[in-house]
């Protein structure tokens, strides 16, 4: 839940997280990385239920969608002490597993049979916390699970009264030392902060948490431009690298951006930026190594028009029909446009065309290349340096746009905050 208390402190943190770690010398930022996915892979969304409305399912894999990123509550699936029922997962994962999704398990929140629901402090509460996250880890083993250790724990609202680091990392490590012993091939995650955090996430690394863990996972909220994240996630490197065991491996620890997204209903937004904003947000994480991207959020939890955590969805918020499950917004349609256009293509390199502010990522599947191409600054002309040849080119919502010759020198194209897609269609020679 994104609070307006929390949109606050989430633009306040995202402008001043990276602080003294500076981003220079990252030149790692908007390269390919030798463990880069093809798209769409790693592209996934939040969802709030386990039992899906007829056709819900469909239609997000009918985005592309390849992870659902979903609560798995200790409270719901433990009401009797040592007794676990996890049937409506169950029923979710066989949901999920019927369209090629997969399931990113958040293993979180306080239960009242301990410390009366607190998150779990006392030993006693830690140790029943971890036996259920094993029990669970060997319930769906096999389905290719990653399990996440809580949600943002360092947000008073997931865990009051006040967020504390150490306790955090006590909890983690009960959990990563229970699975490492009784269910070794289970994935865990973490610490999955809001925004990124960076000395609540070296609280964790300095305690040992990266040697349980698989991928960090951070919540990269802001109301900037998405592609400032670039720079946090190269001081994120920097500090896992500085704590990380790998040694000589270089980026070894993998980032998943496990919660972002933007409301349509912000101050200065709307339903068309927001579309905008997920596709250049996706196309910022794919260049920049973030191995799974997760869109907050799957619908609109509401219809107040002045309340943003009921804006965040690719879709409105009533269920329709089997046919539809939804009403698509250009959040939808964004991000259908860039799986279908994209699927297959792996992010290969950024052409410099003179602004930092201007943006042609090159995609490529064998020899074939695929470009998206916008600017973080007013509309303006550019040349794409890319040879001579026609092109064909698609809006980021579909929409075709003429054909595209170029000559020597390249071709020219209009870009804006809304990214363009181009293919070659042909080449002199031909």
């Amino acid at each position: 839940m994104k609070t307006r208390i929390f949109i606050v402190l989430a633009l306040f943190l995202s402008l001043t997280t990276c602080g003294h770690r500076s981003s220079e010398n990252c030149d790692a930022s908007w390269t390919r990385d030798g463990n880069v996915l093809p798209i769409p892979q790693g592209i996934g969304l939040n969802i709030h239920f386990t039992d899906p409305q007829p056709g819900e399912i469909q239609m997000i894999a009918d985005a592309g969608v390849r992870w659902v990123r979903m609560d798995f509550k200790w409270d719901a699936t433990e009401k009797q002490q040592g007794v676990y029922d996890f049937s409506a997962y169950d029923r979710l994962m066989t949901a999920l597993e019927s369209r090629g999704i997969r399931a990113l398990f958040i293993l979180d929140y306080g239960n009242p049979l301990y410390d009366n629901g607190a998150p779990p402090r006392s030993d006693g509460a830690q140790k029943a916390f971890a036996r259920w996250a094993v029990a669970a880890a060997k319930h769906f083993a096999g389905h290719d699970v990653l399990w996440e250790i809580y949600n943002e724990p360092n947000q008073k609202m997931f865990w009051p009264p006040s967020p504390n680091a150490n306790e955090y990392v006590v909890l983690a490590l009960a959990v990563g030392r229970a699975i490492r012993s009784e269910a070794p091939t289970a994935k865990l995650i973490g610490p999955a902060t809001s925004t990124i955090d960076f000395p609540f996430l070296e609280s964790c690394f300095k305690a040992g948490l990266l040697q349980h863990w698989s991928a960090v996972s951070v919540h990269p909220y802001r109301q900037s431009d998405p592609e400032t994240a670039a720079a946090d996630y190269c001081c994120l490197r920097k500090l896992i690298n500085s704590y990380s065991s790998a040694g000589d491996s270089e980026w070894a620890m993998p980032i998943i951006s496990g919660e972002w997204g933007y409301s349509s209903a912000w101050r200065g937004m709307s339903e068309a930026k927001q579309g905008e904003l997920i596709a250049r947000e996706l196309l910022t994480n794919a260049a920049n190594d973030i191995q799974v991207s997760i869109w907050y959020d799957w619908h609109d939890d509401g219809t107040d028009p002045a309340e943003p955590e009921h804006h965040f969805g690719l879709v409105r918020n009533a269920y329709k029909s089997q046919d539809q499950a939804y009403d698509p917004k250009p959040a939808y349609l964004a991000v259908t446009t860039l799986t279908t256009f994209f699927e297959g293509y792996s992010f290969e390199r950024r052409i410099p065309i003179g602004s930092d502010n201007d943006y042609a990522l090159v995609f490529a599947r064998g020899a074939d290349e695929r470009i998206a191409a916008w600017t973080s600054s007013t509309g303006h002309r550019i040349t794409l340096p890319i040879g001579a040849g026609s092109f064909s080119g698609i809006k980021h919502t579909g929409e075709h746009l003429v054909e595209l010759v170029g000559n020597q020198q390249g071709i020219t194209v209009e870009v804006s905050n809304a990214p363009i897609y181009l293919r070659r269609l042909s080449s002199p020679a031909e």
